[in-house]
């Protein structure tokens, strides 16, 4: 129980400087009619799990990620497809985001997905077994084609052996294709 509260903090902090400063800018946003971002894209970067699970090859992981961006037609959801690995083996993740324009060129976002872990007890960035997988974060152009994100998920129980959740932080370049 202790661990599902300490996890539940650092998910709550994790979320508020992600939430906090959309709602603080949507007014300026709508005031100012800027639309986000509409890219689809693909990225690479790095991913660093933040939490232990208490039991042996559960401990926090660094390693890196690939993500994709598909955006949904005009509705402000995308498909977005995530690889987390470490140097033992990778966590495969389809989400879908429910995308929040909070500057020109800037989304915010929610997600809700399933980590698929190809070694189950071996580490990854987002723990060592599948799991249901929230998170937040943040993607912004650049450039004409080049995008950066950053975002943070929690794996709910994604630990062998322990009901501990997993929190990873990622960030990376994105090249846009659509």
């Amino acid at each position: 129980m202790k661990r599902f509260l300490k996890s539940l903090v650092t998910i709550s902090a994790l979320s508020s400087l992600v939430i906090v400063p959309a709602f603080l800018s949507v007014g300026k946003a709508a005031a100012e009619t800027q639309k986000g971002t509409d890219a689809s894209y693909i990225g690479a970067g790095v991913a660093a799990g933040v939490t232990n699970g208490g039991q042996n090859n559960d401990a926090a992981t660094f390693g890196g990620n690939v993500t994709g961006r598909l955006k949904l037609g005009n509705t402000p959801f995308s498909a977005r497809g995530n690889v987390l690995w470490s140097d033992e083996t990778s966590a495969i993740i389809p989400e879908i985001s429910v995308d929040l324009p909070i500057a020109n060129r800037t989304n915010a976002f929610i997600t809700g997905g399933y980590s698929f872990v190809e070694s189950d007890g071996k580490p990854t960035p987002l723990g060592n077994r599948d799991s249901v997988v929230v998170g937040a974060g943040v993607e912004s152009e650049v450039t004409k084609n080049f995008l950066v994100y950053t975002n943070a998920k929690v794996g709910l129980g994604a630990y062998q052996n322990s009901d501990a959740s997993a929190v990873s932080i990622n960030g990376g370049i994105g090249y846009r294709f659509k």
